[in-house]
């Protein structure tokens, strides 16, 4: 922050007159005090005097005179340094304020919105595009369907905030069914996403050519992020762990198959309960793929998405 020197040196000699009356002590406190009111008695003095006398000039009016001036500069002096010191208090709160932030202007929660509107409906146009299919909710309990809703909740608020964001498809999703019931009761907002929701399957809106099916169980590790295709996660939270249902679901329908790179970047972990698993939410899955399309490192997108819960670290970090 740039000092003003005239500032600085009102301030110093503010600061200085403060110190003197306070070593002088009270009793010329009192003698200042009981002087000034007889000098501005002596100023009341000389508004009568000097109209009933107008030809008379005396040396008390003189002394008058350079004492109103004396005061007079004495005080714009305080003024002008009180408001140096204002100035120079809210440019330093400025600049912690700025610093704080890391930014120089903080854009309004309205200016956000517009933005973020924006990247998503250029996603729509230019893709990559993220299906999550709800078809499978019949295979869930209660407790299960309520946790999908919040994954949901999730992914979409890392989406919406996402520089590079996917554009989302809802299928196999009813209206009236519990799903829909969950997302409503617990995701605020929810009818005001900025996604394609639709009752139809995945398989009527996509040519078969365009799609890769996510899950756990695929032998093809996924290598990039195809702006072309279109990338479909099973909506399904599974406490039970019923094994190969999503890619069963994808066999079945002749599908093109892909799962994170889990096993070629990361190893397991030794760990108190010896749990390791490559299963993920579906909010995590998202959170790789999304780190990865704006890095382009499977490192940062697992090492984001895999919690050490899972067992797995990544290799370079073992070592």
């Amino acid at each position: 922050m740039m000092a003003y020197p005239e500032c600085e040196m009102e301030r110093y000699t503010c600061r200085g007159q403060c110190d003197q009356q306070k070593n002088n002590g009270v009793s010329r406190q009192e003698d200042e005090d009981e002087e000034n009111f007889w000098d501005y008695f002596g100023l009341l003095q000389i508004g009568p005097e000097s109209f009933h006398n107008p030809h008379q000039s005396t040396g008390n009016e003189n002394c008058c005179s350079r004492n109103v001036l004396r005061k007079q500069r004495h005080w714009q002096k305080i003024i002008s340094a009180k408001k140096c010191k204002r100035k120079y208090e809210r440019e330093r709160r400025k600049a912690k304020h700025a610093e704080k932030k890391d930014v120089i202007h903080q854009l309004s929660k309205r200016d956000l919105k517009v933005i973020a509107k924006g990247r998503l409906l250029d996603a729509k146009e230019t893709g990559p595009r993220l299906c999550i299919d709800l078809s499978m909710t019949s295979h869930m309990t209660r407790k299960e369907i309520n946790r999908l809703a919040s994954q949901i909740r999730r992914l979409y608020g890392s989406n919406k905030k996402a520089q590079k964001p996917f554009w989302l498809y809802f299928t196999g999703f009813l209206k009236n069914s519990p799903i829909y019931e969950a997302c409503l009761r617990m995701n605020d907002g929810f009818l005001n996403y900025h996604v394609d929701a639709t009752p139809d399957s995945y398989l009527d809106l996509f040519p078969l050519g365009t799609i890769v099916y996510l899950t756990p169980d695929s032998e093809n590790a996924l290598e990039e992020i195809d702006p072309q295709k279109v990338y479909i996660l099973g909506g399904l939270v599974d406490e039970s762990i019923q094994k190969r249902l999503t890619f069963q679901e994808a066999e079945d329908k002749h599908l093109q198959t892909a799962r994170l790179p889990i096993q070629e970047y990361m190893i397991k972990n030794v760990n108190a309960k010896n749990y390791h698993s490559t299963i993920l939410a579906v909010n995590q899955v998202f959170d790789a793929l999304s780190t990865f399309y704006e890095t382009n490192s499977w490192e940062e997108a697992l090492k984001a998405a895999v919690s050490p819960g899972k067992g797995y670290v990544l290799r370079d970090s073992a070592l």
